[in-house]
């Protein structure tokens, strides 16, 4: 007779300020296993056992105090919009080493790395966190190796995720560990969400470019690119625009936006063509709109930024709005919705 499998207790980690959906999505990834295996126990604690204030403003009821908890399988740490300065410290932290120091392993999502950091359990290990935070990580902890575009990375016993929906794909990760990956696509089934995303967070998440200063010779040539950016730019011609030599211009681009003219023009039509393709332009259609010499110039640019190609990219992100060629022939338009 085969013996049930111990339930494993997850143990969630919150604070005023935690981000909400950083721990309600990987919750239900555990809490939607149940219904396969149930396996789990999910607990939310806080360092003090009090109700905590969560980033939407709601007020979240806790089991209990972490020093309270008991043995956990798990413990995972949230992430906040709080700068990290500001939440990764203190209680916070003394409560994070407490339930590391006996958990079989260690997660955080989204900027809840700072926490791990900061009590020492990502020391000489790979990790990640959103995009906007992940050069500070790396200033602040150079004994931690970043991977600023990994959607989560899991390094040993300890596992970190880029921010809000990363939390899930790595929850189910940690599911198809402990129940194989069968339990683990059911659950991704149920939720609607996928397995496995290949890419990095570049093709989610595109930083806003930094804007240079509004009276600099830097921003009257970003605008010349932003108002035509599938021209074939040249920094000759750039420069000469602005009444500045190609070297003067390249200069003051590194001071102010921390890129070459080139850089910054391939960004432009990168973000141009990722636009065209989710609106349902064709690859060859966007590879022109967007300045880009051929499709195969066009496929070749995705692969190496994002790992996927354009119609792969397309086909994940491409709205859903119906456009009109792909309303049925005769089909009206309701003015009032």
């Amino acid at each position: 007779m085969h013996s049930t499998p111990a339930r494993r207790r997850i143990a969630f980690l919150l604070f005023d300020g935690v981000k909400t959906l950083d721990y309600v999505g990987p919750a239900e990834v555990f809490v939607e296993a149940n219904q396969a295996v149930q396996g789990y126990d999910v607990v939310l604690l806080s360092p003090d056992g009090r109700d905590v204030m969560t980033s939407l403003g709601s007020t979240v009821s806790v089991h209990g105090a972490a020093g309270d908890a008991g043995d956990v399988d798990t413990v995972i740490v949230p992430g906040s919009e709080l700068p990290p300065h500001e939440f990764a410290r203190g209680p916070l932290t003394d409560a994070a080493a407490a339930l590391a120091a006996h958990a079989r392993r260690v997660v955080s999502i989204c900027s809840g790395a700072f926490v791990l950091a900061e009590i020492g359990a990502l020391d000489g290990r790979r990790a990640t966190t959103h995009w906007k935070f992940a050069p500070e990580l790396e200033r602040c902890y150079p004994r931690v190796r970043v991977e600023p575009d990994a959607i989560f990375v899991r390094d040993g016993d300890v596992s970190t995720s880029a921010g809000v929906a990363a939390g899930i794909d790595l929850a189910l990760a940690l599911v198809e560990d402990d129940h194989g990956a069968d339990v683990a696509r059911q659950v991704a089934q149920l939720l609607l969400v996928y397995l496995q995303r290949s890419g990095g967070q570049s093709q989610y998440s595109v930083p806003l470019r930094a804007r240079a200063q509004p009276a600099s010779i830097v921003r009257r040539a970003t605008d010349l690119v932003d108002a035509d950016p599938a021209r074939a730019w040249t920094v000759p011609q750039l420069a000469a625009l602005v009444a500045v030599s190609p070297r003067h211009l390249t200069r003051r681009f590194r001071e102010e936006l921390d890129q070459s003219p080139a850089e910054y023009v391939t960004a432009v039509r990168f973000d141009l063509a990722r636009v065209h393709l989710e609106a349902g332009a064709s690859v060859t259609e966007t590879a022109a709109q967007a300045g880009y010499g051929s499709a195969e110039a066009l496929r070749r640019a995705f692969i190496a930024r994002l790992g996927i190609s354009p119609s792969h990219y397309q086909r994940r992100f491409r709205s859903t709005r119906p456009t009109m060629r792909d309303r049925p022939a005769g089909a009206g338009f309701d003015l009032a919705s």
